[in-house]
């Protein structure tokens, strides 16, 4: 089983590679499409990411206010590497849901691996990512933050958030497809998620409830981040090992019921 398995994943992998034009076509199309006669181009691509360093900020200080303790240049360092990851993580998730429906014109009419939409929606935002990331550098230098050892951890980081991220974003385009709300469903959850992930804050600030929060897939992955880029030091392995199973099985599973689900897309689009 385990062999098929891995037959079927190559085939799929060599499918999609032979058509990368497209997927490439996809991507600068979905990329031309955001910033089409738009005033401040890619500085789009670090708006979302500030609006939520500043409201972090404003949580952290009105904690800091509640616990006497001061609010330290780490702490906004912090909010600033995590807003970053969880930025492309929402608008990825935003915008690859919708993807199968605002294309259903070349679902119904074309053979193309129908997953390249979601696959490209995320592409398209990791664009975002990249020049977010690279402002981000650009704040932490200010902001008095070195570079260590464990930067090397954040290659790793980067793939298991892109592969949870595109295993989730496969799943819901084919949900959307067959349930329209489930478009209202994403947009409400990503609303209200960022309130119990460890965006503003630490997880080890809540003390025993600490464990909770980080069954969370994304929570480790963020507190990795702040951990090799701000703190240097390792991320949680025992909770990145977690996280990295649950993006592989999203991943995989997500494939494979979006698969099953393909030879109807025709009569749902």
């Amino acid at each position: 089983m385990e062999k098929g398995r891995n037959l079927a994943m190559s085939a799929w992998l060599g499918h999609l590679v032979a058509r990368r034009d497209l997927l490439y076509m996809l991507t600068w199309r979905d990329i031309r499409i955001k910033y089409k006669q738009s005033i401040m181009g890619f500085l789009w691509a670090i708006l979302l990411p500030m609006v939520i360093v500043l409201a972090g900020v404003v949580v952290r200080y009105a904690f800091s206010w509640i616990t006497r303790a001061p609010l330290a240049l780490a702490d906004i360092a912090s909010v600033s590497v995590r807003a970053v990851p969880w930025a492309f993580f929402v608008s990825s998730i935003r915008f690859a849901s919708t993807s199968l429906v605002s294309n259903r014109d070349l679902v119904t009419k074309i053979y193309l691996p129908r997953e390249i939409f979601p696959i490209a929606a995320m592409l398209s935002q990791l664009v975002d990512f990249a020049v977010a990331a690279v402002v981000m550098l650009v704040v932490l230098a200010v902001l008095g933050v070195g570079a260590s050892v464990e930067l090397l951890w954040v290659p790793g980081l980067v793939i298991i958030l892109v592969l949870l991220t595109t295993g989730l974003g496969i799943l819901l385009s084919a949900a959307s497809l067959f349930f329209r709300d489930v478009k209202y469903l994403v947009e409400v959850v990503l609303t209200f998620a960022i309130f119990f992930t460890p965006v503003f804050y630490d997880a080890r600030m809540f003390g025993l409830w600490a464990p909770v929060l980080m069954l969370n897939p994304i929570a480790p992955l963020l507190e990795g981040f702040a951990n090799a880029v701000v703190l240097h030091t390792a991320p949680p392995i025992a909770w990145l090992g977690y996280s990295t199973g649950v993006s592989l099985v999203t991943f995989f599973a997500a494939l494979r019921v979006f698969h099953k689900l393909e030879p109807y897309f025709a009569e749902s689009a």
